[in-house]
């Protein structure tokens, strides 16, 4: 059987496996390599390095998600839009732990792009609230940080007591869409 042809999308498609089986520890080029059936340096024709590779796989991972959210939210506005892309953004985080995992947070010139999209997203779903500018700036980072922050320790076992995580997640909608309401120097 031949092996597939070599792009850098067809090594991230392959580096996504590694993760998405190993967690992103695993990621690696010479894992890469050996799930491409190559050596090593034939990935260098379409990747400079691992770092090069970790941000396309960050990039691909936020497009996903941008797209993922971005179903959610469409037609919706306001509360609805929040709860939605509140409960899409957990259900990916569920749905591919690893993935979420590899994720590389800090801006990055290889994730501008699809960060811009997410971001898009998340100011459109916050213009029913009337912020532009910073306070949708802020607002977006502290949805961000929200959803971001239940759903990591919800993927890495954190929350250990019995109450319904369920429960606690509607209860963070809840607070969010509430502090929408009423921001700061209301």
């Amino acid at each position: 059987m031949a092996r597939p042809a070599l792009s850098a999308d067809a090594i991230v498609d392959l580096a996504l496996r590694v993760v998405d089986e190993g967690g992103p520890a695993a990621l690696t080029l010479s894992a890469v390599a050996g799930a491409a059936g190559v050596a090593p340096p034939s990935l260098y024709k379409h990747v400079r390095n691992l770092a090069e590779l970790r941000a396309l796989v960050s990039a691909r991972v936020i497009d996903e998600l941008a797209a993922q959210a971005g179903e959610a939210v469409l037609g919706r506005s306001a509360d609805d839009a929040v709860r939605a892309l509140m409960q899409a953004w957990r259900a990916y985080v569920r749905r591919c732990p690893n993935r979420y995992a590899a994720l590389i947070q800090a801006p990055e010139p290889r994730t501008a792009e699809a960060g811009a999209r997410l971001l898009t997203i998340m100011s459109a779903t916050l213009r029913a609230y009337g912020m532009k500018d910073s306070a949708a700036i802020h607002a977006a980072r502290s949805l961000r940080a929200a959803v971001h922050g239940f759903a990591v320790l919800e993927a890495e076992g954190a929350f250990g007591l019995p109450e319904d995580l369920e429960e606690s997640y509607e209860l963070l909608i809840h607070m969010v869409i509430a502090g929408l309401h009423t921001p700061p120097g209301r």
